[in-house]
């Protein structure tokens, strides 16, 4: 007799972040349902009551590290995931709370808390791939669904999943949008960012804010001379730079080359 085939285990665990990226997933409705009927989630507290141990086949994370407490976590979770996906700007490169990372923390510790000395946080808000080996990176603040659904998928059967490395720029071509960094003088991301939103911004007059962080090899140097042609100052560019996808390689060289 032949026994029933076990379905892979899935963890959703949480880390410094706004919770928006798990919610992208429970946004998936109908089609988490038959995600659903392809594996177990085993533990996803933003869902389920039901908290399962590890080991995990899959291991989807949230959040950036900024305790001391968080380091030692995210060791513990790649242990017991034989494959570790991070989802967002924040688990993929530090989210927006990675702004503390050109300022004195302690300073805002100080500043915000009556009681500095109970809080132990690190100086620096870091990726999940700063601490552990990770497999894919899905990008965007927050994700899109139908591509962390791409990646489940490709997970489960083994293949790269099918998720766009080119920028935004192509987006608003495929959306009819004119160029509003050309036709408006806008300063916008959308050249050094990669796609996945859909061309949002752009769409509706405004510059592309750069959530889905760096396109594949974006040219920021071209990006930083026209923003100067169209008027902005070296502060108003790092600016640009410094958002969801701060200390994103590219976008924080890009940055820190304005100071």
């Amino acid at each position: 007799m032949n026994s029933k085939r076990r379905k892979p285990r899935i963890g959703v665990f949480k880390f410094a972040s706004c919770d928006g990226c798990q919610l992208s997933l429970l946004d998936a409705e109908d089609e988490l349902l038959d995600v659903a009927a392809a594996v177990d989630i085993a533990y996803f507290p933003e869902a389920s009551r039901a908290m399962l141990k590890g080991p995990y086949d899959i291991g989807l994370v949230e959040g950036s590290i900024t305790t001391h407490h968080d380091a030692g976590r995210i060791q513990k979770v790649r242990k017991q995931c034989r494959t570790l996906i991070t989802i967002g700007a924040c688990a993929t490169a530090g989210g927006i709370q990675a702004l503390r990372n050109w300022v004195d923390t302690a300073e805002y510790v100080r500043a915000v808390y009556a009681t500095p000395k109970y809080i132990r946080t690190l100086s620096l808000s870091t990726p999940i791939a700063e601490h552990v080996p990770v497999d894919f990176e899905l990008r965007g603040c927050p994700i899109n669904k139908n591509h962390l659904l791409e990646v489940i998928s490709a997970a489960l059967i083994g293949r790269k999943p099918n998720i766009p490395t080119y920028s935004v720029c192509v987006e608003c071509k495929r959306r009819g949008n004119v160029c509003i960094a050309v036709a408006q003088g806008v300063a916008c991301l959308g050249p050094v960012t990669q796609a996945g939103c859909g061309a949002i911004c752009p769409a509706y007059g405004r510059g592309c804010y750069g959530c889905y962080g760096p396109m594949e090899t974006p040219n920021t140097a071209a990006l930083t001379d026209q923003f100067r042609i169209l008027g902005n100052d070296g502060s108003q560019i790092r600016r640009a730079y410094r958002g969801f996808n701060a200390w994103a390689w590219e976008f924080r060289k890009a940055g820190e080359e304005c100071e």
